[in-house]
């Protein structure tokens, strides 16, 4: 796979279109490296310029900050400014909803101000312009597919449509939970609780949320998180339910469709 780093691109003088800010579970974590990798194919295929920071890149420091660790955040965090202003990056593209909301919103006061996007506004994007096309009849026809909101997408940055938009492309059946958009359900991972064990209760968070996706019949359950994807699949999982339900990132969705 042609994967650029900034620093290569630096040395030939030049400067891509934009940064794709990979982030720790993109990196490190098995199954998000595959929503990774089907990311790349689709910025490879469409020939668009992009590039990594590659062993430059770090922790935003998002996980440290909701964990209360603040001195630990700003140090993370001004290390990173600095490597993204020294290489002048403009526009960064990611596919964790932490790491996006970090970077938008609690950087600029530290003096890393840059254009940030989700991966979902992204693709969206990318086929309002017409430059994904997906055929009729594709892989997706007569499936059914919902769609867990991200709660750092979804009501922390007020992105509801652009993943559903990206999923009505796909020719299939979109089926919404009963908890959806402003309403939706954490999966039980943010805030640092992914790291710790669960505190006394009757119910998993991730459990309590598996139901409400299986209850709607979906063949998938998509979703545009790293951490929305380890709790989800667990959940399946554990209800004996992943030879028939798929819990699939939306770029794994547009790579499968596009037959990357």
């Amino acid at each position: 796979m042609n994967i650029p780093t900034m620093a290569d691109m630096a040395a030939r003088g030049e400067e891509p279109d934009i940064l794709f800010w990979v982030g720790c579970a993109g990196s490190f974590d098995q199954r998000a490296q595959k929503v990774t990798k089907a990311f790349v194919k689709i910025l490879n295929h469409l020939q668009i310029k992009f590039a990594v920071l590659g062993p430059e890149e770090a922790c935003t420091g998002d996980p440290a900050r909701r964990a209360g660790n603040e001195f630990l955040f700003q140090m993370m965090a001004a290390n990173n400014i600095m490597v993204l202003n020294g290489y002048n990056v403009k526009k960064i593209v990611t596919t964790c909803p932490h790491c996006f909301n970090t970077l938008k919103n609690e950087y600029p006061e530290l003096g890393g101000k840059y254009e940030v996007v989700h991966h979902s506004i992204y693709l969206q994007q990318l086929i309002d312009e017409g430059k994904i096309r997906i055929q009729e009849g594709g892989a997706f026809k007569g499936k059914k597919i919902t769609f867990h909101d991200s709660c750092y997408l979804g009501r922390a940055n007020g992105i509801y449509e652009a993943p559903r938009r990206v999923i009505e492309a796909l020719d299939a059946e979109m089926v919404e939970m009963k908890r959806s958009r402003s309403k939706g359900f954490c999966c039980g991972a943010g805030g640092s609780q992914v790291f710790k064990d669960a505190e006394p209760g009757k119910k998993e968070v991730y459990a309590e949320r598996t139901e409400e996706a299986l209850a709607t019949g979906a063949n998938i359950v998509a979703l545009s998180c790293p951490f929305c994807m380890t709790m989800l699949s667990t959940g399946v999982n554990e209800k004996d339910r992943d030879a028939d339900v798929k819990v699939l990132d939306i770029a794994e969705l547009i790579a499968m469709a596009e037959e990357l």
